[in-house]
């Protein structure tokens, strides 16, 4: 189900500046009988983004409400929040007066394969690089572009392609973020020139300490382990990157047991 404006429908106006020029933010959230996992860190990272694009953001009870609607009859959804600038004249300015368009859809979803969280995934480098904006660094902005083309490039025999920028950093995965462990220390890419905070990498930083750093690709190939993360996927410990592999991922459990209860407890 989908509502624009609280309304059942599927069609916006061809002249809103979301799809005109990916001028607008979302989240995409697991819910689970109608309440969304992660809702606070959610709610938190929507308010962020859009205050930083200087969009309004709707009262949280509404969004809860229509994410309800969303997902009435599917035990497990996937939903996605979508705001964007609204319907304006053409060109790039802000208009003086734009209404702000509300995108809450839902759809029924059976999860990834269980092996990923218990025995890990395959990662490969992408070859695609990210550009560098630190206007923009951390939003999860509606111009994905630069995912379309990694992911598409990413074989199907990996799960997952680890995004570098164009000084060589490591960001991201397409779809993920990533955290390192070196000598028993959790560190994770510093996002302040480009990629996506997600909101469970906000709630890993909230359960153990995390440094934020620059990263390199050999920081990665040397760590004792390392795993990838969404709030769709949860938390996949990484079982190789290219040749090199992975087996012991007890430092990781833990998190994912951790994880697994606060998804049970749905808090809104």
């Amino acid at each position: 189900m989908m509502l624009i404006n609280g309304v059942p429908a599927d069609r916006i106006s061809a002249d809103d500046r979301g799809l005109a020029f990916g001028d607008g933010v979302f989240r995409t959230l697991q819910c689970r009988d109608g309440t969304p996992c992660l809702w606070p860190w959610q709610f938190a990272c929507l308010t962020r983004d859009a205050a930083r694009l200087g969009l309004p953001v709707p009262d949280e009870s509404l969004l809860l409400a229509e994410l309800a609607a969303a997902c009435a009859g599917l035990p497990s959804a996937v939903a996605k929040i979508t705001l964007t600038r609204g319907s304006g004249p053409r060109g790039y300015a802000i208009p003086a007066q734009a209404s702000a368009t509300r995108i809450v859809a839902a759809h029924g979803w059976t999860g990834y394969p269980e092996r990923h969280a218990r025995d890990g995934v395959a990662l490969t480098w992408c070859a695609l690089r990210l550009g560098l904006q630190p206007r923009l660094a951390g939003i999860k902005h509606l111009n994905r572009l630069e995912s379309v083309m990694a992911k598409s490039e990413l074989p199907e025999a990996f799960a997952e392609g680890v995004l570098l920028d164009s000084d060589g950093t490591v960001v991201e995965g397409t779809l993920s973020n990533v955290f390192v462990l070196h000598d028993g220390r959790w560190q994770t890419p510093l996002l302040d020139r480009c990629g996506v905070a997600g909101a469970l990498r906000d709630w890993v930083m909230s359960q153990v300490p995390v440094e934020q750093v620059r990263l390199l690709p050999q920081d990665l190939l040397r760590a004792d382990l390392l795993f990838v993360c969404n709030s769709l996927a949860g938390i996949w410990p990484v079982a190789s990157l290219d040749e090199r592999r992975w087996r012991d991922f007890a430092p990781v459990r833990p998190l994912q047991a951790a994880l697994a209860q606060e998804y049970a407890a749905r808090p809104a």
